[in-house]
């Protein structure tokens, strides 16, 4: 009887027969990287704004950076686990020791989550480099963890002289609201160090290597091509009592804004607007168009008509 469902994860099969017109789904959708969810919400047209596609009028992602923290703080975490031998890793400490040298750590993306990432990977006294395409990015990186990492302009050839030489690669490149770029291809992973790690935050949209496939947190890894991958679909779900407090922190304000004014709210919030992803059965947000060559429907005439 519910007219708004606040959750977390995407609508779940089991939930599909919850799904009807007029209701409001507000949470994390990633429909870049799903067609069957992303079909089954227009044939049902269900209302869905995304947590990840909320955009303030400067570019930023409000919804998704507590997330985006937490992942990529998890991610030297776990990925210092995944380099353990008993998982088949090389058998690396990522700070090294006494007269041993630490582990080298490779960050893809300079964003909130790779940030956060080489933030924690200098910390426990890493060999970190961090790479991304926007060189502002990389100099702000660079001025709050005082020099102690190696900034590197992204592209192919600096992508692959990188991460051929890393014990752990993590990976944080995104697309608002489409999918990954695919960065790393099967024949740079063979050409890594065998038992190297590999860290794939991205794979909520879709992973960003074609070796990508998701996971979940009772099975979290594999083998392929000599590396092993942690490729876990919502990560900060490790640790959900501090996910649940720094996520709430951020929601309610939006989820409040809807359950008080309705579609209004969309008129009203332009951030709003933009997470929009489906109404009246279509379309609403480029990124999940251009992933399935589906008509974009116009957010403002379609608001106007149902608000």
């Amino acid at each position: 009887q519910a007219q708004m469902i606040l959750k977390v994860k995407e609508p779940l099969p089991s939930e599909y027969p919850f799904l009807r017109p007029g209701l409001i789904v507000f949470t994390y959708l990633h429909l870049a990287a799903d067609e069957t969810l992303t079909r089954r919400l227009l044939d049902t047209q269900v209302t869905t704004l995304g947590y990840e596609t909320i955009q303030l009028d400067d570019g930023t992602l409000p919804l998704l950076a507590p997330m985006s923290e937490g992942a990529g703080r998890l991610a030297i975490q776990v990925g210092a686990w995944c380099l353990e031998a008993q998982n088949g890793g090389r058998g690396v400490l990522l700070s090294g020791a006494s007269g041993v040298k630490p582990a080298r750590v490779v960050i893809l993306g300079a964003g909130i989550a790779g940030t956060n990432a080489c933030q924690v990977a200098v910390g426990v006294g890493a060999n970190v480099s961090i790479l991304d395409v926007n060189p502002a990015r990389l100099r702000y990186v660079h001025d709050i963890l005082g020099g102690h990492m190696t900034t590197v302009m992204s592209n192919r050839a600096n992508i692959e002289e990188e991460v051929i030489a890393a014990d752990l690669v993590i990976s944080t490149v995104l697309v608002p609201g489409a999918r990954a770029p695919k960065l790393l291809s099967r024949a740079l992973f063979r050409g890594m160090k065998p038992g190297a790690a590999f860290v794939d935050i991205s794979i909520d949209q879709g992973g960003s290597a074609e070796t990508s496939r998701p996971t979940a947190h009772h099975a979290p890894i594999y083998q392929e091509e000599g590396t092993v991958h942690y490729c876990v679909t919502n990560m900060p779900a490790i640790v959900p009592h501090t996910s649940t407090y720094a996520l709430t922190n951020v929601t309610l304000s939006y989820a409040l804004e809807l359950a008080d004014k309705g579609l209004s709210a969309l008129r009203e919030n332009p951030a709003l607007r933009r997470g929009l992803n489906t109404l009246q059965g279509q379309v609403t947000h480029p990124g999940v168009a251009t992933a399935f060559g589906l008509p974009c429907g116009d957010v403002a005439e379609l608001v106007k008509t149902s608000a």
